[in-house]
């Protein structure tokens, strides 16, 4: 990795190959242009280097060596994050924690597994799924997204209308303090252990508490059954009426997903089409799991619910290829956007499930007064939507157009009780919507739990709370001032 040789005068830089090896930097501009954002593209700025540590030692060795000479740094794992929450915008250290992808243990009488932070998502459940078990947390990066990133964002997923995101699956943690101590939290499942809910605080965090750099993980026993249905409308808000209709029917689908028909014209047009009308305004796909008994019945209900809500048609698969054939068109979604406009910025507002015939028809709102088409493709059941607006950065004024329609859409999710993120997180793509759902003495008490892990701010430094966040602390220093 890197080139031969390390040729730099950078004293830091030579010091940080000193823990990793020459091979294990990068630090030459031409290099490190991968790493100057990464999911969200519409900013980016280069590191001062990248490295590749190997294990939880060097890990800690290079936040010792980072804090003890004022380098900010900060952690990445494969970059598939969407609020940039791994861009480097002070010119920071990347620790990228690539090499760390082993499955060091599975426990299967106590159902959980040892990951270190680059293990990809889906690599967990292919390992364990010969013996009957699996990995509940799906983002749709799934194939390629790491569970250490999943615990920076507490990543969700098409599944977690039933099984929770990814804060519901950990069970302890390796962390490297931003002074490069290393700390272990979580008491390996024992349920409601006395003390503070450290593992809940540091999942989310978005890498400005500490850098994880091992996981227990919950593993659970593959579902007996399971069955999806697919269902088409003519109209959205049909869609989403039944959507609430089926929860209100006392059904808990494992996944309640919906893409409406700007979503279903990228999804047709990329890798995985599965011949889904082009004129329908909605879909939902609907998935139920659990023991045998009473699937069908589940099923039935859905089917009812369906047709009460003017279904044009609606379809079980009726065996596993097919399942799986539409599973994989939905699972394209944000990606699928690019085969029908040149960028695309994707959002990830939360509301309460009974407004969403009122949230989307506003989106659709915001979509006519910015001259943008505004996609939606989102896990419906729990209220968690993704718009996506469609834009061409090539245009003159249509990036910030694109930013603003964002922004109004999860102002639209706020003024009806919902929240600006649901699993993707706020990184620095969201700092100042935070203010769309909290005050600033909420943003100064989270800023403060920060500082007392995290007191000279050089771990990724500008992220999560609004730039300033300093409302508070402007009011200190006058007040000290006239002291």
């Amino acid at each position: 990795m890197g080139r031969k040789g390390l040729k730099t005068k950078d004293k830091h830089i030579k010091n940080l190959a000193k823990i990793v090896g020459d091979r294990s930097i990068l630090h030459h501009k031409e290099d490190l242009l991968a790493y100057d954002c990464d999911g969200f593209t519409i900013h980016k700025y280069l590191p001062k280097a990248v490295v590749f540590p190997k294990d939880t030692q060097e890990v800690a060795r290079l936040v010792n060596y980072c804090s003890d000479n004022g380098l900010p740094f900060l952690a990445r794992g494969a970059g598939t994050g969407l609020s940039g929450g791994a861009i480097p915008v002070n010119g920071e250290v990347v620790i990228s924690l690539v090499k760390m992808k082993k499955l060091l243990s599975v426990d299967y009488e106590n159902r959980r597994a040892v990951v270190e932070p680059g293990f990809v998502n889906l690599k967990l459940t292919n390992s364990i799924s010969d013996k009957g078990y699996y990995y509940a947390p799906d983002p749709s990066s799934q194939y390629c997204c790491t569970i250490g990133g999943n615990v920076a964002e507490n990543a969700g997923g098409a599944h977690c209308l039933k099984y929770g995101v990814t804060t519901n699956h950990i069970l302890g943690l390796e962390v490297v303090l931003p002074n490069g101590e290393i700390i272990e939290i979580g008491n390996n499942g024992v349920p409601d252990a006395p003390g503070y809910d450290l593992l809940g605080l540091i999942t989310g965090s978005e890498g400005t508490l500490g850098i994880v750099t091992k996981i227990t993980v919950r593993i659970l026993k593959n579902p007996e059954a399971k069955q999806t249905v697919l269902a088409y409308f003519n109209d959205v808000s049909d869609g989403s009426h039944a959507v609430s209709d089926i929860i209100s029917a006392g059904i808990v689908p494992a996944a309640l997903e919906m893409m409406d028909k700007t979503a279903i014209e990228g999804v047709e047009a990329a890798a995985f089409p599965v011949g889904h009308p082009r004129d329908i305004e909605a879909l939902l796909l609907i998935e139920v799991d659990g023991i045998s008994a009473g699937i069908d019945e589940q099923i039935s209900q859905i089917l009812d619910v369906c047709k009460n809500r003017n279904v044009r048609e609606v379809k079980v698969a009726q065996d596993e290829a097919e399942r799986a054939r539409w599973w994989a068109n939905r699972k394209t979604g944000f990606g699928a956007m690019g085969a029908i406009s040149p960028d695309y910025l994707v959002q990830d507002g939360v509301i309460p499930r009974s407004r969403l015939p009122e949230v989307l028809n506003r989106i659709n709102q915001i979509s006519e007064e910015s001259g943008l088409r505004i996609a939606n493709i989102f896990h419906a059941g729990d209220g968690n939507l993704h718009p996506l607006v469609l834009f061409d950065a090539r245009i003159p004024g249509q990036t910030e157009l694109a930013i603003a329609a964002g922004s109004a859409c999860l102002q639209a999710c706020a003024d009806v009780g919902g929240t600006i993120t649901g699993e993707h997180g706020v990184g620095i793509e969201k700092r100042e919507e935070m203010r769309f759902v909290f005050t600033d003495e909420e943003i100064q008490a989270q800023t403060d739990i920060r500082e007392v892990f995290n007191p000279g701010n050089l771990l990724n430094a500008g992220k999560l709370f609004p730039s300033p966040g300093r409302c508070a602390e402007v009011k200190k220093e006058i007040k000290e001032a006239a002291l």
